[in-house]
């Protein structure tokens, strides 16, 4: 009897790991009624990285209201499990909180982060792991920092904070940038968090949309050359203050520097967010007796070879064949060298990303493709 596991991460707009796994896992059901289908919900620190981790231990799920990027009231979750909490920084935080017209990192704000770090705090966390994936903001986390000065600085000041002086910090990110300079949170990630005025291509077929080029409405370079001064020295400042500098550590300018202030502030190590869970799941025991994996994302390119999610898995998988699927797929060849066994697109080439990213549409060509590339290996 074949054994498949299915590690599916988001297909964003569209499906989470949860709807996308389903999907594969009917899919394989009509090629192999009687297979032993395992779903593992993933997650490599943006969208679904609460739900991945309580699909994983369990625990508490709690739900809190915080201040948005724009410190408008906003329901937040997080995960608690003993004294361990699991916080994804997009909850409170997250560009998808923000209509495009209102996305601006000038003026967005970490504030609700600090909230459910602060939360965790007092429900007795000692160990708090901080998904850094889908953030509005770049403001370096000062914003976070003023959070938790507000909850528990008694006579205003950082070193005031007990609170944190016996708490672990954990962020999960597959980003490696510095805070500043032109490989830094301003230059490389900025832009992509300023209002987009897109040309209309939603009804262009996928395989062209790569000729087709999003106009950035607002996001100038004199606004990232701000946002980098703004940067730099807050960690000049804090260097000063503290006798170390960690603005040029990877991960520091992970969602918009928030990074930088868990390393500099709260002494956080920095770990792949996908090989975090994995850890925890224990997913080599998971796959050791697997005949198949199946992996996938929104869209597959060189970039997924740079530590994202589907790499975890294939990393993880222990000589196991790895099937790699997504609704766009580029650089197929450097996909299959680097070890994935079949890497297949679930879109027809002419559909639009319009109709592509519809649920049900989305749903059934996971299906059909996972049943297809399934089939292959009767």
């Amino acid at each position: 009897m074949k054994k498949i596991v299915i590690a599916i991460d988001s297909f964003k707009g569209s499906l989470t790991s949860v709807e996308a796994n389903k999907a594969a896992a009917e899919g394989i059901r009509r090629a192999f009624p009687d297979t032993v289908i395992v779903q593992v919900p993933v997650s490599d620190g943006g969208e679904g990285f609460v739900d991945a981790f309580h699909a994983a231990m369990g625990g508490e799920v709690r739900e809190i209201i915080v201040r948005d990027p724009l410190l408008r009231p906003v329901s937040a979750r997080y995960l608690l499990h003993g004294d361990e909490a699991v916080i994804e920084i997009a909850q409170a935080s997250g560009l998808t909180l923000l209509p495009p017209e209102e996305r601006n990192p000038m003026v967005a704000t970490s504030y609700g982060t600090g909230q459910l770090v602060a939360d965790a705090l007092r429900q007795g966390a000692k160990h708090i792991i901080v998904g850094l994936g889908g953030s509005a903001t770049s403001d370096a986390g000062i914003g976070m920092l003023k959070a938790l000065k507000d909850c528990f600085a008694k006579n205003g000041t950082w070193d005031d904070i007990e609170e944190l002086k016996s708490v672990r910090f954990t962020i999960a990110s597959d980003v490696k940038n510095p805070l500043c300079g032109e490989n830094g949170a301003a230059h490389v990630f900025a832009p992509q968090k300023f209002a987009i005025e897109r040309e209309k291509t939603e009804h262009v077929p996928i395989s062209e949309r790569e000729q087709t080029r999003p106009k950035v409405k607002g996001a100038t370079q004199d606004m990232v050359l701000r946002l980098d001064e703004r940067a730099r020295k807050f960690a000049e400042v804090s260097a000063k203050h503290f006798g170390y500098d960690r603005s040029e550590n990877e991960g520091a300018g992970a969602a918009g520097g928030l990074g930088y202030a868990f390393l500099q502030y709260m002494n956080a190590a920095c770990r792949p967010g996908i090989e975090l869970l994995l850890e925890t799941i224990h997913f080599s025991d998971i796959v050791k007796d697997a005949d198949l994996v199946i992996t996938g994302e929104g869209a597959a390119d060189r970039q997924t070879l740079m530590g994202k999610l589907p790499m975890g898995i294939l990393k993880q998988s222990g000589g196991v064949p790895v099937y790699l699927i997504a609704g766009r797929i580029n650089d197929r060849e450097q996909l299959l060298q680097a070890g994935f066994s079949h890497v297949e697109c679930i879109n027809p080439p002419d559909i639009t990303l319009e109709e592509a990213m519809r649920k049900d549409v989305a749903e059934r060509n996971i299906q059909n493709t996972v049943k297809r590339i399934t089939d292959i290996t009767k």
